[in-house]
């Protein structure tokens, strides 16, 4: 990588779920303020929308608008200037899938179940080609319990939702393969990295329990992490936002060594490109409230309903 992180945006309250957008801002989410947030190329920040609960995850969809995971809301704590979530929030109705028209700042709810079963803590998002997308469910942690929850898969009109992979741990960054023949999910207490086969948008080349460790392990690093949310870059590349240690590990579909570049905050949660070709990367170091970014050595994978 070249050179230091450069700031972008500061005071901002946990940010999250950046999207890099060709005019040059940064579409975000602030989970503790619970808004959808415009970082414009001045570094001055606006509100696009005031979701309420915990927006987590955003991704651009069909039709200009823009997919939200909302997780229904933390519990904050804030030490020595730094703001950590905790357990479930003291209001919370639970978990959703929203959609914002960006131009009104219009918030529609699509989803709060799949079928019988409701959405806990829905956390990253990515579309396909089709213009279906998949997201995790963290689900919430309590007291003494927390949720077992899994991956979703639906459709981007409100109409079609289905749980397609369950049980995983705490499941959070998503991303597709460059042919989108793979699904990657990370895992956060455990700190893997899981690919799914596919053989069309939505489904699964072979059914869960032909495999109950949950598909193919890519290698990973040794020591204490934990995963957070995740970008593809244009090799297949997979760049998960690593806790504890802090910083952005890039993991191999070929299991060649990962490689981790360290970030200034243990609460490193995302990563997006953007910029000329794709070469910029844009990371969200949340407990500090900023926004950097660097010039990344593989350009990002373009998305659909954006970089196209």
């Amino acid at each position: 990588m070249s050179g230091n992180p450069t700031l972008v945006a500061s005071g901002l309250r946990f940010p999250e779920g950046p999207i890099a957008i060709p005019d040059g801002s940064i579409i975000l989410v602030e989970i503790e303020r619970a808004t959808l947030t415009r970082v414009l190329p001045n570094s001055n920040t606006e509100v696009i929308a005031e979701i309420g609960g915990g927006p987590n995850g955003a991704a651009m969809g069909p039709g200009g608008y823009c997919y939200i995971c909302n997780n229904g809301g933390f519990n904050w704590v804030e030490r020595n200037g730094r703001i950590f979530p905790g357990e479930q929030a003291e209001n919370y109705q639970g978990g959703s899938i929203e959609r914002v028209n960006l131009e009104t700042g219009e918030v529609e709810t699509l989803y709060t179940h799949a079928g019988d079963v409701p959405l806990c803590g829905p956390n990253d998002l990515i579309f396909d080609q089709s213009g279906g997308f998949w997201f995790t469910d963290h689900g919430k942690n309590r007291a003494r319990d927390q949720d077992r929850t899994g991956v979703f898969y639906a459709h981007a009109d409100g109409e079609s939702i289905e749980e397609v992979i369950f049980p995983l741990e705490s499941p959070n960054g998503i991303g597709l393969s460059p042919d989108e023949d793979e699904l990657y999910v990370a895992e956060t207490p455990t700190g893997r990295l899981w690919a799914f086969p596919l053989t069309e948008p939505g489904v699964l080349k072979r059914e869960r329990a032909d495999r109950p460790d949950g598909g193919r392990l890519l290698q990973g690093r040794s020591g204490y992490f934990l995963f957070d949310s995740l970008a593809v870059d244009a090799d297949g590349g997979v760049c998960v936002a690593t806790l504890i240690d802090g910083g952005v590990t890039t993991l191999s579909p070929q299991n060649k060594a990962p490689s981790f570049v360290p970030m200034p905050d243990p609460l490193t949660t995302n990563i997006c490109f953007g910029g000329k070709g794709l070469q910029t990367a844009f990371i969200t170091l949340s407990s500090i409230g900023q926004l950097v970014s660097m010039t990344w050595d593989t350009p990002g994978l373009p998305l659909n309903f954006l970089n196209t």
